[in-house]
């Protein structure tokens, strides 16, 4: 793996919306604001200002604002933003090329997923945090904060995960497992199976959470992981947040923490973990190495190599 160079202040940083359109002015100002707050020096893609459809602008602007950010010598970060839907389809027109040649720090989520993935895929560690523009993101809490920042400025660091205050992670098979934590929105790692972007599992912990999807099609959609493979592959499982996940009838539906169950996975696993569509959030680092405690429910970064 490659890990990029911690940040510092006054380092320049790409501001890019590979998904769809931010909602507001207003609130890529908030992105602004925020990134300046802790010294960093924005700059705002054209992506950022751009609106075509449900996307923020056509594939070949986002896919510019994103080799654009890699090949720039004076970027020394990027901030993705927006999610939404979107990601995917520039996949093909990303030059990973430049992103072996000048590796950078590079965060996001939600349908960033798909970035992750194929970044990860080509040695790149990146970040998963939440986004500056994000609706709940003026409303973050310290705990959110300090967990996204401190990422930005020490990607490699070791450590415990922290939980916030009075969150319970609960177990769901007993067990220690370790490797390089790979994942991310279930929707869109779905999306990318049986294309050359494929998310690779093997001997890696998987992280899953989910926003907007009914609990039978988090079931369906976790089969076809499951029929992959996806799950034998893994050394452990990690599984977040599934926000608004609930059945339209409960009467006709398993509930998401029996879907989870009736999986019957073989590798320690962990559920309720707080990360996804939801504050307090933490930020996970995909390509550092990870020990996951699922009897106990911890989580520990313990190295890079």
């Amino acid at each position: 793996m490659i890990f990029p160079t911690p940040l510092k202040r006054d380092d320049k940083v790409a501001l890019i919306a590979p998904s769809s359109p931010i909602l507001s002015s207003e609130r890529l100002d908030f992105a602004v604001s925020y990134l300046k707050n802790l010294g960093l020096s924005p700059l705002v893609g054209e992506s950022c200002h751009s609106h075509y459809g449900h996307l923020a602008g056509k594939d070949e602007l986002r896919a510019i604002d994103i080799n654009r950010a890699f090949k720039d010598k004076q970027i020394s970060g990027i901030f993705c933003i927006r999610g939404g839907n979107g990601a995917a389809k520039v996949l093909d027109k990303v030059d990973f090329e430049a992103v072996r040649n000048n590796p950078k720090f590079f965060c996001g989520y939600s349908d960033i997923t798909a970035l992750h993935i194929a970044l990860n895929n080509v040695g790149l560690a990146t970040y998963h945090t939440p986004m500056a523009s994000e609706a709940n993101f003026v409303d973050a809490d310290e705990y959110t904060l300090s967990e996204f920042e401190k990422y930005i400025f020490d990607p490699l660091i070791l450590g415990l995960i922290p939980m916030p205050s009075g969150h319970q992670v609960k177990t769901l098979v007993k067990g220690i497992a370790e490797g390089r934590v790979c994942g991310g929105n279930l929707s869109s790692m779905a999306a990318l199976m049986g294309t050359p972007y494929e998310i690779n599992t093997k001997g890696k912990i998987l992280f899953i959470e989910e926003v907007g999807t009914n609990a039978p099609r988090v079931d369906r959609i976790l089969n076809g992981l499951r029929l992959a493979g996806k799950f034998d592959d893994c050394t452990g499982v990690i599984f977040g947040d599934f926000t608004n996940c609930e059945p339209i009838d409960p009467a006709f539906s398993l509930s998401i923490p029996e879907i989870l169950y009736n999986l019957n996975l073989k590798v320690p696993t962990i559920y309720n973990f707080p990360c996804g569509h939801i504050l307090p959030t933490t930020s996970i680092p995909f390509g550092l190495i990870i020990r996951l405690n699922a009897s106990a429910g911890t989580l520990e970064v313990v190295g890079a190599m």
